[in-house]
This record gives structure tokens, C-alpha cells and sequence, in this order.
């Protein structure tokens, strides 16, 4: 899976790892990046004038994908550390 990592510009790939089920698993840290990307991304296309962005919506589509990502990133801290995720 891959997605642009607009601070370096380049692309970031996502390992895809499955489970002896065939259940597909993705780092929580791989997921966070990518989404944190993501919004970097918009953020660019809107600072580079791209046609039909509202900068407004932009950046608070881009919060909320930081949120997102911060809560994927306490939660793998605190089930790593043994507390409740």
C-alpha cells in the first residue's frame, strides 16, 4: 500500500502482513504516518493554489486526521506499556 509523503516527496509504502487466517495487519505506526501524510498532502495542493480545495475544510479534514493518528499513536503506547488502550 502506498501513499505520498509530501515532506520528503516521495512515497511511502506500507507493509502488508498477513496472519496465518489471511487476516490482513498493518503497523498502527505505518497507519498513522500514511494518514498524517495524507492531510500534509492536502495542505500542499491547497498552498499550491489546486482548483476546487477549500482551504478551510482542508485543514480541518487535516486535524482531524492528526487526531486520528495521535489516538492510534496513545493507544499503541499504552497497550505496548501494559495499560488500557
Amino acid at each position: 500500500m502506498r501513499g505520498y509523503d509530501p515532506g520528503v516527496n516521495r512515497e511511502v509504502t506500507l507493509p502488508l502482513i498477513v496472519d496465518d487466517r489471511g487476516t490482513l495487519q498493518v503497523a498502527a505506526a505505518d497507519v498513522s504516518k500514511l494518514l498524517r501524510s495524507l492531510g500534509g498532502r492536502w495542505l500542499h495542493l491547497v498552498e499550491a493554489g489546486a482548483d476546487g480545495l477549500d482551504e478551510d475544510t482542508v485543514a480541518a479534514l487535516t486535524i482531524e486526521l492528526a487526531k486520528l493518528a495521535d489516538r492510534i499513536d496513545v493507544a499503541c503506547i499504552a497497550h505496548s506499556s501494559g495499560g488500557a488502550p
